[in-house]
């Protein structure tokens, strides 16, 4: 049963890094799901009040990274409000329409679209902030990819 439990919770530490290059996967959530699994399948003794603190922490250091960076990318790069949510949109939907690179090629369409049809920005901005948009998705997913390492790390120095 031992090979069946840790296969479930490598499984989840997998899924919740796919989220990183598919953003509708909610990559906490199945972190979250992979410790469960550990207190449920062995023990809660491990995950104390202090490993759940520096859990949540790095949690919501994931969400504000993730935030910060998609405003910064494009208001950076001179969008605007339109073109954040053009970029958001083109990040959830880009890895289902384009598989593969419309992680990378659905935020910039969404900001360059955005700002054509809503601020009615010039072809050359609108390239600016899209490419803006790819910069602050790219910096947040580095970040990402940091934080969750040292999570499930701290996870694994406590329970093996």
């Amino acid at each position: 049963m031992d090979i069946l439990f840790w296969l479930l919770i490598i499984v989840s530490i997998i899924i919740a890094f796919a989220g990183l290059i598919y953003p509708v996967i909610p990559s906490v959530v199945f972190l979250v799901l992979a410790y469960i699994l550990y207190g449920l399948f062995y023990s809660f003794e491990p995950l104390n009040f202090t490993f759940w603190a520096v859990q949540l922490l790095f949690m919501l250091l994931i969400f504000a990274a993730d935030h910060l960076a998609n405003i910064f990318g494009v208001k950076k790069y001179g969008g605007t409000k339109a073109g954040m949510w053009g970029s958001t949109i083109g990040l959830i939907l880009g890895p289902f329409l384009i598989p593969f690179l419309g992680i990378i090629i659905g935020p910039f369409i969404g900001a360059f679209l955005a700002e054509i049809l809503v601020n009615r920005a010039s072809f050359r901005e609108a390239l600016k902030i899209g490419f803006g948009s790819v910069v602050g998705f790219v910096g947040s997913t580095i970040v990402k990819l940091m934080i969750m390492v040292i999570m499930v790390g701290y996870f694994l120095i406590l329970v093996l």
